[in-house]
């Protein structure tokens, strides 16, 4: 039986649990239609997810002609070049080039980064309310930071940082066919852009990301041009857009949960743990992407034949009664906490010290600067946008009550 479920509704992304929950009823892998994707499995336990995560040689990222699950023929080349990542790689292909951004990373102390990564977060909650008041936080605040983040670290121009934006801005409007062919457009600008800065990086060097994959590739690293400009689209693309969401998540989270709030704000120290709980909770990537089954195979007692196509739902991994306490409730105490929001085997997110670590410093640097932020708006006004797959609002209207106060007694 096909379920039918609208994984881009307001009622989805508003109440995961309660939507996860009746979907698990349906079993532990359900048949289903997905925006964009079509005819798919998805799963609906944590060990339904393990498994397909885990079994690369069974349920593959490629069709066996060697082409991405998911891409179709009538798709541009510098998609194809883009889409043609780490991420939608099988063996051998992905330890190769892992191997080579592994080295990179090592080579940068991501670790090392942290106060700088504070610093920045500072400066941009000190300018919070510097334009309008309200201010929308996910464009002032939580879009901002990982770009700035990511943009440095990679090497790129501070001056260049508005297109990060408005590339980044494209991407989160992707709901449907018609905003994908808008976003073709920003795809095709993005990859001339980062071929030029890599040819920058080949002939004048550098300080940052760029700079020592290039270096790595001197030294024999094994890739070719298109897997460059396609390894860097997707540490600039992945290293921003779902650390956006995980943030904006969290502040919502916490400025609709004032207990919450105050236990966090008694002891910064508890960040860390607070955070793990927001990836959890928020789970700002819902869906792994399509996987293709190459036999016949039982997941959790379902049987998947040879060609079918599955995607393992993160989130309801992440809900999963199995494998935590009153999932439906965010518990900042929560240990242990076994959430598969990086994912896991092969694919396990490279970048989860950096979003771990900016989250922590956005979070600790807005409440710092603001004790008496507050949505401007009540929490039932929050929208999401319509993006299958992601769960990001659309606008985090915030004022702050001191502030307010104050203006109310200049103007008396």
């Amino acid at each position: 039986m096909v379920v039918r479920l609208d994984f881009t509704s307001e009622a989805f992304f508003r109440d995961p649990p309660k939507v996860i929950a009746t979907l698990r009823m349906s079993g532990p892998v359900v048949a289903t239609r997905f925006p964009l994707i079509g005819d798919v499995w998805i799963t609906t336990t944590h060990d339904a997810a393990a498994q397909v995560l885990k079994d690369s040689a069974t349920f593959t990222l490629r069709k066996e002609d060697g082409d991405v699950a998911g891409l179709r023929w009538w798709m541009p080349r510098y998609v194809r070049t883009i889409a043609n990542n780490m991420l939608t790689m099988d063996e051998p292909d992905h330890t190769r080039l892992r191997s080579i951004v592994d080295e990179a990373f090592r080579r940068r102390a991501i670790v090392a980064m942290e106060p700088r990564i504070r610093a920045m977060a500072d400066g941009l909650a000190d300018r919070l309310f510097a334009k309008e008041r309200p201010a929308d936080l996910v464009q002032r605040y939580a879009r901002i930071l990982p770009l700035a983040v990511i943009s440095e670290l990679l090497g790129l121009p501070l001056a260049d940082r508005p297109k990060f934006i408005a590339w980044a801005n494209a991407m989160s409007s992707l709901t449907n066919v018609l905003s994908f062919f808008r976003l073709l457009f920003a795809f095709r600008r993005m990859r001339g852009y980062l071929e030029q800065q890599l040819q920058i990086a080949r002939v004048q060097g550098g300080e940052g990301l760029i700079a020592e994959l290039i270096q790595v590739e001197r030294e024999g690293g094994q890739i070719t041009p298109d897997e460059m400009v396609s390894m860097v689209f997707l540490l600039l693309a992945a290293g921003s857009e779902t650390t956006t969401h995980l943030i904006s998540g969290s502040v919502y989270e916490l400025l609709r949960n004032s207990e919450l709030r105050d236990w966090l704000e008694q002891d910064w120290s508890r960040v860390g743990l607070a955070v793990e709980e927001f990836l959890r909770f928020v789970s700002p990537v819902q869906f792994s992407k399509p996987r293709y089954v190459r036999r016949d195979v039982e997941v959790e007692g379902v049987r998947l034949k040879k060609g079918d196509r599955v995607m393992v739902m993160l989130a309801a991994a992440n809900m999963d009664p199995a494998m935590h306490d009153r999932p439906e409730s965010l518990d900042l105490e929560r240990k242990p906490n076994r959430h598969i929001s990086f994912g896991t085997g092969i694919h396990f997110c490279l970048g989860h010290q950096l979003a771990r670590i900016e989250a922590a410093c956005a979070l600790e640097a807005l409440f710092a600067r603001w004790p008496k932020l507050r949505l401007a708006v009540e929490p039932s006004q929050i929208r999401w946008r319509r993006r299958p797959g992601l769960r990001a609002i659309e606008k985090l209207p915030v004022l702050d009550d001191a502030m307010t106060a104050m203006s109310a007694q200049r103007a008396a």
